[in-house]
């Protein structure tokens, strides 16, 4: 009888173990549409550099000087790291200009694939025209 609870106990732990990743993570094209791309510039507010996305925060304004605050999913922050990135290559108050995809939703969501900083310095996307790649 022990022997068949603990049996039970570890079948059970490993599937709520095993399905936690899985429910993590999305594919792009469920969150984002790669037919909408976006350029938006503005201060950043918040630097979120935890699992599974870095996200940074960035106060945008529109056309008629109104601001609303974007959220920007960037890649994991492991693959960030490799490229480059640190917590703090990218800081509140700094100005950026950010290339990406609006999420599907409408909301004030946007993957990124570029970031330039207000010099003119890529640091996330490759090679910038006139200049050569910034790793900060």
């Amino acid at each position: 009888m022990r022997r068949r609870l603990l049996q039970t106990a570890a079948v059970v732990a490993g599937l709520l173990a095993g399905g936690s990743p899985a429910l993590a993570h999305h594919s792009f094209a469920a969150e984002f549409d790669a037919t909408k791309p976006i350029t938006l510039t503005g201060a950043v507010t918040k630097v979120e550099w935890s699992n599974p996305h870095v996200y940074l925060f960035v106060d945008v304004k529109d056309a008629e000087g109104r601001s609303a605050n974007w959220a920007l999913e960037g890649g994991a922050p492991n693959a960030l790291y490799r490229n480059g990135w640190r917590k703090d290559s990218v800081k509140a108050g700094d100005v950026l200009t950010i290339q990406g995809f609006l999420a599907r939703d409408g909301s004030h969501l946007a993957n990124m694939r570029s970031v330039t900083l207000a010099d003119g310095r890529r640091v996330l996307g490759g090679q910038q025209d006139g200049g050569p790649e910034v790793r900060p």
